[in-house]
């Protein structure tokens, strides 16, 4: 074959992949301007890259496709049926690619076992994988307590997780925390919705008591920190 066919072939290959980068940036960028002006609507943090936050959690999905990088972090607290409640929302980076969109809400108290709730159609098998539950409503559990996680699923809790959407690929619960995973490029319309809706499940796992303060918790209450997205890829101060 002529040495021109190649270069050719070369040069088609190459403007290609030229193309395919700049959509694939200007995509990015236009979702980084969407992000921050969704934050500053609510008045709530921005950060355009987090090393430190996916690694707070090691289940669900960050045990599916790895801890990796946050982008486009959203950090701030909304008002939930049972009071207010600490929000991240963030993009999960592994390799350069975005594999979904966190959303995680903060309950008061520690539940002493995970649950992973996930769709049927979604290849969850993993090494490590926690133990097969069976399903509740539409979804799979796994659960790393059989016991401890049947007193936790109700019929309130299968009901608020029924809502969360068959877009949403896993749900899970992990210490003092309430997680989904949306598609790679929700909208902030759909995560209003997806935030709402963990927002009831959060509230079904925690409930307010009469004797819980509704109140922040202080800065000297160890339980009650608040983590700052870190600008840069600085460590939270």
């Amino acid at each position: 074959m002529p040495a021109w066919v190649w270069f050719t072939a070369f040069v088609v290959l190459a403007v290609a992949g030229l193309a395919l980068l700049a959509t694939d940036r200007a995509q990015r960028t236009a979702r980084n301007r969407e992000r921050r002006r969704w934050a500053g609507l609510r008045g709530w943090q921005f950060a355009e890259t987090d090393h430190v936050l996916p690694t707070r959690w090691h289940h669900g999905a960050i045990a599916y496709y790895g801890s990796g990088v946050a982008r486009d972090v959203v950090a701030g607290s909304t008002f939930t049926a049972d009071g207010r409640r600490q929000v991240y929302v963030l993009d999960l980076e592994n390799g350069g690619k975005v594999n979904s969109v966190l959303v995680g809400i903060r309950c008061r108290r520690t539940h002493p076992v995970v649950v992973e709730l996930w769709l049927p159609s979604v290849p969850f098998q993993r090494e490590q994988m926690p133990d097969l539950l069976g399903p509740v409503g539409q979804r799979y559990a796994f659960v790393s307590d059989l016991t401890a996680a049947r007193m936790l699923i109700t019929p309130d809790l299968v009901e608020a997780a029924e809502e969360i959407g068959g877009d949403v690929t896993v749900v899970w619960l992990e210490e003092d925390w309430v997680l989904a995973a949306a598609p790679p490029g929700a909208t902030p319309a759909r995560l209003e919705r997806l935030l709402r809706d963990v927002g009831e499940l959060a509230d079904v796992v925690d409930p307010f008591e009469a004797d819980t303060p509704t109140e922040e918790p202080s800065s000297e209450d160890p339980g009650g920190e608040v983590y700052r997205p870190s600008f840069g890829g600085r460590n939270p101060a």
